[in-house]
């Protein structure tokens, strides 16, 4: 097996530490606004946690038969701090053993795992938006209330503005990292 290069050994400390700011700042963030609520309201998406205005948005919710978000409703607060620790593990382990192809495994793991939460990211909006409570009391025929997995989006009176946080942009860095300096590697051979 061929050894990583300097910039191989340097990037994985780096990722690593990109990805222990997961713990520190949220991940993601919708925020929403609309005329009666001039200061926006918004709700941050952390690693093993949902905060931010979630309450008055649940309470808005309700009218239009949303179901109400809740910590406890959501295995992957508990599923995700677990991959990243194993990313991390396995980053160490990559830095030890000095090798390529441990590098390239290791990127194809963040890889999976990435397009698997925003799947599963896109899943959880559409649940929420698209299974409404048909006794609800603000009944729009035809309307969902899926908020944009990434970008803007009008949702009746309210703009809805999803998009990552300064830990997602982090992972996000992670992963651009990681490829680029998989790509590197492989060059190099």
């Amino acid at each position: 097996m061929k050894k990583l290069t300097k910039a191989g050994r340097i990037s994985v400390p780096v990722v690593i530490l990109l990805l222990a700011v997961l713990w520190l700042f949220p991940m993601w963030r919708i925020d929403l606004r609309a005329p009666q609520y001039p200061g926006g309201l918004s709700m941050q998406i952390w690693l093993n946690d949902i905060k931010g205005d979630v309450p008055v948005i649940n309470g808005l919710n309700h009218y239009i038969g949303m179901k109400h978000i809740v910590k406890e409703d959501f295995s992957e607060f508990v599923i995700l701090p677990a991959a990243m620790l194993v990313l991390m593990g396995a980053g160490l382990l990559v830095l030890l053993l000095r090798k390529k192809l441990p590098y390239y495994i290791w990127t194809a793991a963040f890889i999976l795992l990435a397009a698997y939460s925003f799947i599963d990211f896109y899943r959880w909006e559409y649940n929420y938006g698209h299974n409404l409570d048909p006794a609800a009391p603000i009944q729009v025929p035809g309307m969902s209330y899926q908020p944009p997995l990434f970008g803007y989006k009008r949702l009746l009176n309210f703009e809805v503005l999803s998009q990552p946080d300064v830990g997602g942009w982090c992972y996000i860095a992670a992963g651009i990292l990681m490829v680029s300096i998989a790509i590197y590697e492989w060059k190099k051979q």
